[in-house]
C-alpha cells in the first residue's frame, strides 16, 4: 500500500475550499494551515500560462524531515503516509529547515504539525477532507500500489510532474498538466 495524490492544474480553481476543509477537519489553530493554493505565472505576452494548484506536505518515500528528526517523532507509517508524533516532537525545527516543499509549521502548543493526508479518515475508507470538499473535482486520492485506484488511473492516463524533483525525496504529490 503507497497513498499518493494527484491535483488537476487544469480544473483547479484556486477556490480555497481544500484549505477550510483541512483547517476544520483537524483543527488547526487560526491563522496557521496545512495546506495552501498557489498562483504560478510563466510566460510573457501574449503568451501567458497560469497554474493554480493545492499544496501540502508531499508524503516523501525519501523524506528529509524524518532523516533529521532527532527524537524519532516524525516517522513513516504503513501507506507511506509522514506523521508527526506530537509527544515525542521537540519543536527543534529541524524538519522544517529540511523539508523542500515548506510543508511544515510550528504549532502554537509547542510542536511540529503538517498534513497527515488526513489518515484518520482514509483508515474509515473515506477521502481526505480536501479531497471530499473540492468543487472541481480536481484531486485524487488512493493507493498507488492498485491499478483501480483514483489516482492510479489518472496518472496512467495523464501527463504529470513532482515538485522540486531534483530534491530526491521521491513525492507522492502529483500534478496532472
Amino acid at each position: 500500500m503507497r497513498y499518493a495524490m494527484a491535483i488537476d492544474t487544469k480544473k483547479c480553481v484556486g477556490c480555497g475550499d481544500c484549505v477550510v476543509a483541512c483547517q476544520t477537519e483537524n483543527n488547526v489553530p487560526i491563522g496557521y494551515c496545512r495546506d495552501w493554493v498557489v498562483e504560478n505565472v510563466a510566460g510573457t505576452y501574449p503568451r501567458i500560462e497560469l497554474e493554480i494548484r493545492s499544496e501540502r506536505c508531499n508524503h516523501c518515500e525519501n523524506a528529509p524531515c524524518v532523516r533529521c528528526c532527532p527524537t524519532g517523532a516524525s516517522h513513516i507509517v504503513e501507506g507511506g503516509v509522514v506523521l508527526v508524533e506530537n509527544n515525542k516532537c521537540i519543536g527543534c525545527g529541524a524538519c522544517i529547515e529540511s523539508c523542500p516543499y515548506d510543508a511544515r509549521y510550528s504549532h502554537p502548543d509547542g510542536y511540529v504539525d503538517k498534513c497527515t493526508f488526513c489518515l484518520h479518515r482514509v483508515q474509515k475508507g473515506q477521502d481526505p477532507a480536501c479531497v471530499s470538499v473540492c468543487p472541481t473535482n480536481c484531486m485524487y486520492f488512493g493507493d498507488m500500489d492498485n491499478p483501480n485506484s483514483d489516482v492510479s488511473k489518472v496518472l496512467a492516463t495523464r501527463k504529470f510532474k513532482v515538485l522540486a524533483p531534483e530534491a530526491g525525496t521521491n513525492p507522492q504529490i502529483y500534478y496532472l498538466i
